[in-house]
């Protein structure tokens, strides 16, 4: 008798776009990465629209799925120590550096690697319908992800890092050293400029060394294209990410820096 294969979906959420992840626990292996980008920063309603129109034309996004997990990319988060930490006041974490509204849904991540927790605004609207869809699932925060992973992945590296994932319009840069989190915040940008204001800015705040910090990139950019250039042009060591994932893959990545948050949202 042929068993049913035990399959997990991710679905990474973004104001800019969706990527979805298909990973078939029985035989480990990736089976489908998808990326919808949009032309333009959508509304929550209209994200709504795109996921389901995503959905139902898709029939590897409509299997069965034994766990799902959603992941909310955007800048609406802040990590708070737990000393400090009140479930009855998270509006008050956010507001300080985020523009929320009073209708707005607001949850959090237990960091337990750091003692903090995360807490972000998540697209209630977009839960309510994957509770609808598949049932009971999972949802956290992209950078909850990056910085669980990171600080897992560079436990044997004691040199400062400095760590960029680049999105469409906007990117994260987290800073560890001595297995410790230094630093970790999200940018908008719409040029090249502006990217590398923003690192350079934070280098300099952290009091770092343009000639010997080691910056390493994950995320939505490549060898060449002008993010990269301006980068390498004022920062001496750039490198990219080189990930080790254990899955095999039905359909070779274009490179392994790419989908780093989502092939590392698979607990």
């Amino acid at each position: 008798m042929k068993q049913n294969s035990i399959k997990a979906m991710s679905i990474q959420i973004r104001l800019s776009g969706l990527s979805f992840c298909v990973l078939n626990r029985s035989s480990n292996t990736i089976e489908l990465t998808k990326h919808v980008h949009l032309e333009k920063k959508a509304t929550p309603y209209e994200l709504l629209n795109e996921l389901k129109s995503t959905i139902e034309s898709n029939s590897e996004l409509q299997q069965s799925f034994d766990s799902i997990t959603c992941i909310y990319q955007n800048e609406l988060s802040c990590l708070v120590p737990n000393d400090l930490f009140d479930e009855n006041t998270m509006a008050d974490y956010l507001k300080f550096n985020a523009k929320i509204l009073k209708t707005d849904y607001i949850s959090f991540d237990k960091l337990v690697t750091i003692g903090s927790s995360n807490v972000y605004v998540p697209l209630i609207n977009i839960n309510n319908y994957i509770f609808e869809t598949f049932g009971s699932f999972d949802y956290k925060h992209a950078s909850t992800v990056m910085i669980e992973t990171l600080l897992q992945q560079s436990s044997q590296n004691t040199e400062a890092t400095l760590y960029i994932n680049v999105n469409d319009t906007t990117f994260e840069i987290i800073s560890i050293e001595n297995k410790q989190l230094l630093f970790y915040n999200t940018f908008e940008y719409s040029s090249k400029e502006d990217f590398i204001y923003y690192v350079l800015f934070t280098i300099e705040q952290l009091k770092l060394n343009t000639e010997t910090i080691k910056t390493v990139l994950t995320g939505k950019i490549e060898m060449n294209d002008a993010q990269y250039n301006i980068l390498y042009k004022y920062i001496r060591f750039v490198e990219f990410l080189k990930p080790n994932y254990g899955f095999d893959f039905k359909s070779k990545l274009n490179n392994n820096h790419s989908n780093y948050i989502l092939l590392n949202s698979f607990s």
